[in-house]
């Protein structure tokens, strides 16, 4: 009541319709400003696919919104009839609230670090590696976080130098308790360093086998092939034997073709030569190592030992080789009349009719 009392003249409700109105308007023009302009502007910049520019814009785009407020504000203060704020408060306030909003529009942006070194890496003919990316943005919001709120509480009369240094008197016990993040950190920048591998590969430990996906300073975090994501502690990754799969140049195919013990001995030579030859002749498989020999005499089989490498290391590719490779060398002994072996016991019936052999496997066999 004291309050509507002391608004006792035409004039105070005057300004203070005034101060409203100033700020409205603001609020107008912020309106018009996201839904017209800033739209037209980036959609201008899309078209002439400046993605840089457009990143840059899109991260400031909410700031931007509030820059409208801030001046509407400080615009329609004076015009109140009564003191809201002190000359230096608002002086605090409006600094406080500028660097937020410029620490916020560049939180924002770190976002956009993958394009910044892309195009850095494009204009220079540099390699960068993907795996440190993640670091950098992460490292890079820090950063703007942490000046932020050092500006704004300078701004405010903190000493800051005080306070970082009273942070020395408690930094053992703050060591001890945090060893395990450190751990990680400095196992997060033995994995930047040593680059055992990056986002986007496929990897195995003894503690996970699947996709990196992404990496932090405390974490690596990687997709199984169940589609799982399963985080793994840096300081446990970068002391793991580390089995980089991405990193293979060519991918091997290993096995044991068992063919009929009847097959004779051309033929099997035949076999041989003809599966050699397709492999060699074969487009997807690399040529440097190509073995296909007779290896010897097994218990129901004669046994050819298949050992080569595929061009290609995506496994979905690799499946198709092998598959296209299983149904030439099907094509080649159907062509040559040899059959593969399956598992057989011969038995052996003398004169006197009694069984060469063990019984017992002989009925296990007949059942079968």
């Amino acid at each position: 009541m004291d309050f509507l009392k002391s608004l006792s003249s035409l004039d105070d409700w005057k300004k203070i319709v005034i101060a409203i109105g100033i700020f409205l308007i603001f609020l107008i023009l912020r309106k018009l400003f996201t839904t017209y302009l800033f739209k037209f502007i980036i959609g201008f910049v899309k078209n002439k696919k400046i993605n840089l520019i457009t990143s840059v814009l899109e991260a400031f785009e909410k700031p931007l919104r509030w820059i409208f407020v801030i001046i509407g504000f400080k615009l329609a203060l004076p015009y109140l009839p009564f003191d809201v704020l002190t000359a230096d408060t608002e002086r605090h306030l409006v600094r406080s609230a500028s660097v937020g909003l410029a620490g916020w529009g560049l939180y924002n942006l770190a976002a956009s670090t993958n394009l910044f070194f892309a195009t850095f890496a494009k204009s220079f003919d540099i390699q960068v590696d993907r795996i440190i990316i993640p670091f950098i943005e992460k490292f890079i919001r820090i950063v703007v976080v942490m000046l932020s709120i050092s500006i704004i509480a300078e701004e405010w009369g903190f000493n800051v130098n005080g306070f970082v240094a009273g942070l020395g008197l408690g930094g053992l016990a703050f060591a001890l308790a945090a060893k395990d993040t450190v751990s990680n950190l400095f196992g997060g920048i033995v994995i930047i360093t040593e680059k055992p591998f990056t986002i986007g590969d496929w990897i195995k430990t003894p503690s996970v086998e699947g996709v990196v996906e992404d990496i932090t300073f405390r974490s690596t975090k990687v997709r199984t092939f169940a589609q799982a994501v399963v985080t793994v502690p840096n300081a446990t990754l970068s002391n793991e034997p580390i089995i980089n799969w991405a990193k293979m140049g060519k991918r091997q195919i290993a096995f044991h073709l068992n063919l009929n013990y009847n097959t004779p001995k051309e033929k099997l030579e035949t076999v041989v030569t003809r599966i050699k030859k397709m492999l060699t002749e074969h487009e997807e498989i690399h040529n440097e190592t190509i073995l296909v020999n007779f290896d010897g005499f097994y218990e129901s089989s004669l046994n050819i030992y298949l050992y080569f490498f595929t061009n290609t290391t995506v496994f979905a590719d690799y499946l198709d080789v092998k598959e296209n490779i299983n149904f030439e060398i099907m094509d080649i002994l159907e062509e040559e009349g040899v059959e593969f072996a399956f598992p057989t016991r011969t038995l052996i019936v003398e004169q006197d009719g009694t069984l060469s052999g063990n019984p017992k496997e002989f009925l296990e066999s007949a059942r079968s």
